[in-house]
């Protein structure tokens, strides 16, 4: 692996990661649960593992040659992102923290379960990392390197992935220790944290209308 390469694409993946967007508002939210936010950071980096294989396999570029499959997995990730968004915020009220000793209660297996698909999901179809993996990590593939294209592909996904673990583990565990004593600002940073998602699904559909307008058309002319 090329160490240029690699440096070069740990600055950009420490740059997108530290970019507020939908990852950090649901590691916030997460944070800001009455339970460990751990399940919901390991589902935000098992969706980027996913990006990874994918782009190992060639899929990526895939995508990146059909612009109609790219534009289906935007769309699905903005309704996601509304829905996540409008669940997100209708918690809100109940945001806030347990006393230390609280005993989790018999769902909290399945509300782990739950945080951590929900983690995946948000990740796995966010727009922005499906565009950063596809239209950019290719770049930093060296064809002449002593790895092949595979290798080079799982080794930079997975720095990608180790950057977003720490950083995202630092803004939950941040939201929680900041806002611990303070359950009417968690409240609000909850509502807020939905509202950014409902919003920035909101402008990827308006984003990508004329898009799926164009894409409509051609099918109808096709019938």
């Amino acid at each position: 692996m090329d160490p240029q390469a690699l440096i070069g694409f740990l600055i950009v993946a420490v740059a997108l990661t530290c970019t507020p967007g939908p990852d950090w508002a649901y590691s916030i939210a997460a944070g800001l649960g009455r339970r460990s936010f751990v399940p919901a950071v390991a589902g935000l980096c098992s969706g980027y593992v996913l990006h990874t294989l994918l782009l190992a396999a060639g899929i990526a570029a895939l995508m990146a040659a059909l612009p109609g499959l790219l534009l289906g997995l935007t769309v699905a990730g903005a309704l996601y992102l509304l829905w996540l968004g409008f669940v997100t915020a209708k918690s809100w009220r109940g945001a806030g923290f347990r006393a230390a000793g609280t005993v989790v209660g018999p769902d909290g297996a399945a509300t782990r379960l739950r945080a951590y698909l929900q983690g995946v999901g948000t990740s796995s179809i966010n727009p922005k990392g499906l565009l950063f993996f596809v239209a950019l990590t290719p770049q930093f593939i060296r064809r002449d390197a002593g790895f092949s294209v595979p290798v080079q592909s799982i080794i930079l996904g997975l720095t990608f992935v180790a950057s977003a673990a720490v950083i995202y583990t630092a803004v939950a565990a941040g939201s929680r220790r900041l806002l611990r004593s303070r359950p009417g600002a968690a409240r609000g940073i909850t509502l807020g944290s939905g509202i950014i998602m409902c919003a920035l699904g909101a402008v990827l559909l308006v984003e990508q209308a004329g898009a799926v307008a164009t894409a409509a058309g051609q099918l109808l002319a096709l019938g």
